[in-house]
C-alpha cells in the first residue's frame, strides 16, 4: 500500500488560514494557501515559515480567491515555491486583486506604524511587498472547471462549481483511485448573485467546511431590514456604515440597494462605495458573466446608482459630507481597509449605525462590536462606541448547517473519513454529531499542525 500524508496547516480548529498539504509518493500538493485572521496568536502564525520544505511543493490548488485561502501565497514564493498555482480564471483574477491589495495595505500600515510609532517593532516591516505580490502572479495557471487534469501519473484533479464567491469551486483529487474531496467554502442555494452549488457524488476522504455547522441562517427579510435602516438613518441624519468583504458581499449589497431604489422602497439616499478592491472585483463580474446570475444591464445600472470613492482624499470628503448617507467600505471584519477611517471618526456618534453583514472571526473588531464592546481600538487609540450596531446574518455567502448537510447528501458511498475543517470548536462538534447521527460516517476534527497518514 502507498501512503498519503495530510498536513493540516490551517483552518483546523479555527476558520481562517486554509492550508492542506498532501504528501504523495508522486509529489506534493497544497490545497489553498491562506492567511490566519482574528486572534493575535493565530495572526502570529502567519510570520512563521511553513512547517514543510516549501521547495518540495509541486502544486497549489485554490478553491477560491478569499484572503484566508490565498493571502499567504507571496510568503510561500519567498520561501522557495517554484511550482504552479492552479485555479479557475475568475478565482485567479480575484486572488490577484486580493494579494495586490493586501500587499498595499501591509506597506501602508508599516509606513504608518513607523511614522506614528505605535508598533512594538522598529522598523515595522510589511508582511509582504507589492513586488512580491507581482512575482507570485507569474506562477498562476488558469484551468477549466469540470475537467480531470493530471498532476502526476495516477493522480488527477477536477474543479467543480460550488457558489460562495465568483470562481469558487470544490476540488476532487483522485489519488490512485481514491477520491479526496475538499469542499472549499460551500455557497448557498438561494444566493442573490450565484447559482446553487454543485454536489459531490463520491468521496473516499472528505475535507468539509463547518463555518456555520451549528447554525441555521435566520429567515429574515433582508430587503425589509435594509429599508428600515435606511429610513432610520435619514431620520437621524446620520451615516449607515457597512463594513464589507470586497468580494461578493459588496456586489450583493450593491444589488440590494439598487433593487430597493428601483422598486421605490427607499428614497434617493447617497450610497458611497469606498473599496478600490471592490471596484476591481466588479470588473471580474463583467468579464465572467457565465459565473453569476446578473445581466450586463443589471451590472451597468447597479454601478450608476452608486458613488465610487476613488481616493483617500475623497474618503475624508465623504466623512465630512453632512447628508445622511450609506457607506459600504472594506474590510468585512473591520481588520483593515478604508472602513477603519470611517469608524474612527464616526463610531462615537449616536446618529451612526454600523451594520455587520458577514461572519466575524474571534479577535476581530467586528466580533467585538457584535458582542457589545463599549470601546474599540483604531490605529493605537481606543474609541467609545456610541453607534448602534446591527447584524444581518442572512447575507452570509456560506451554507448553514442545513446547506452543508444538503451538499453532502448525494454522496453515494460511505466515506472512509470525514475531516471537519474551517470552523470554530462548537460549530465543528455540532456538525460532527449531526453527520454521525444522519449518516453514521466516521467524522474527526483535526487540530492545527496535525498530520494524518492515509493508505491508498
Amino acid at each position: 500500500m502507498r501512503t498519503v500524508k495530510v498536513h493540516f496547516l490551517g483552518a483546523s480548529g479555527t476558520v481562517t488560514g486554509s492550508k492542506f498539504l498532501l504528501e504523495t509518493p508522486k509529489g506534493t500538493i497544497l490545497v489553498d494557501c491562506g492567511l490566519f485572521q482574528g486572534l493575535k496568536e493565530l495572526r502570529e502564525q502567519n510570520w512563521k515559515d511553513l512547517s514543510y520544505p516549501v521547495p518540495n511543493i509541486d502544486y497549489v490548488l485554490l478553491t477560491h480567491g478569499h484572503l484566508d485561502h490565498v493571502g499567504y501565497l507571496p510568503r510561500l514564493v519567498r520561501q522557495g515555491f517554484r511550482g504552479e498555482i492552479w485555479g479557475t480564471a475568475p478565482t485567479l483574477s480575484i486572488a490577484e486583486i486580493i494579494i495586490k491589495d493586501s500587499a498595499k495595505i501591509h506597506e501602508e500600515e508599516a509606513e504608518k506604524a513607523n511614522t506614528e510609532g505605535y508598533s512594538k517593532h522598529y522598523p515595522a516591516l510589511p508582511f509582504y511587498a507589492k513586488m512580491e505580490a507581482e512575482t507570485t502572479l507569474g506562477y498562476f495557471k488558469a484551468i477549466e472547471k469540470d475537467e480531470w487534469l493530471y498532476l502526476f501519473d495516477e493522480i488527477k484533479v477536477r474543479f467543480r462549481y460550488n457558489g460562495h464567491i465568483i470562481g469558487s469551486t470544490f476540488i476532487e483529487i483522485d489519488i490512485y483511485g481514491k477520491i479526496f474531496v475538499f469542499s472549499g467554502d460551500i455557497g448557498r442555494n438561494d444566493d442573490f448573485l450565484l447559482r446553487a452549488p454543485e454536489k459531490p457524488q463520491w468521496a473516499d476522504y472528505l475535507f468539509l467546511e463547518s463555518t456555520y455547522g451549528n447554525k441555521l441562517h435566520p429567515k429574515e427579510d433582508v430587503f425589509e431590514k435594509l429599508s428600515d435602516l435606511v429610513m432610520e438613518t435619514l431620520h437621524n441624519r446620520g451615516a449607515l456604515i457597512i463594513p464589507s468583504f470586497a468580494v461578493e458581499r459588496l456586489q450583493t449589497l450593491m444589488f440590494l440597494f439598487w433593487s430597493l431604489y428601483r422598486k421605490n422602497n427607499i428614497p434617493n439616499i447617497p450610497v458611497f462605495i469606498d473599496s478600490p478592491m471592490g471596484d476591481n472585483v466588479f470588473d471580474v463580474f463583467q468579464r465572467f458573466p457565465s459565473w453569476h446570475k446578473l445581466s450586463p444591464s443589471d451590472l451597468r445600472n447597479m454601478d450608476r446608482r452608486m458613488t465610487t470613492v476613488s481616493s483617500y482624499k475623497e474618503t475624508w470628503e465623504t466623512i465630512d459630507d453632512p447628508r445622511p448617507k450609506v457607506v459600504i467600505a472594506g474590510s468585512g471584519m473591520i481588520t483593515g481597509g478604508r472602513v477603519l477611517t470611517y469608524l474612527k471618526q464616526l463610531i462615537d456618534e449616536p446618529s451612526t449605525t454600523v451594520l455587520l453583514v458577514g461572519y466575524q472571526s474571534e479577535g476581530t473588531r467586528g466580533r467585538q462590536l457584535l458582542e457589545g464592546a463599549h470601546e474599540v481600538k483604531f490605529f493605537g487609540k481606543y474609541m467609545p462606541v456610541q453607534a448602534k450596531v446591527h447584524h444581518i446574518e442572512g447575507l452570509s455567502s456560506h451554507a448553514d448547517q442545513e446547506g452543508i448537510l444538503y451538499w453532502i447528501g448525494d454522496i453515494k458511498n460511505i466515506p472512509e473519513e470525514v475531516f471537519l475543517i474551517h470552523g470554530e470548536a462548537t460549530a465543528r462538534d455540532v456538525l460532527r454529531s449531526k453527520i454521525q447521527d444522519i449518516h453514521g460516517w466516521r467524522t474527526t476534527m483535526p487540530q492545527l499542525y496535525d498530520i494524518v497518514k492515509i493508505l491508498v
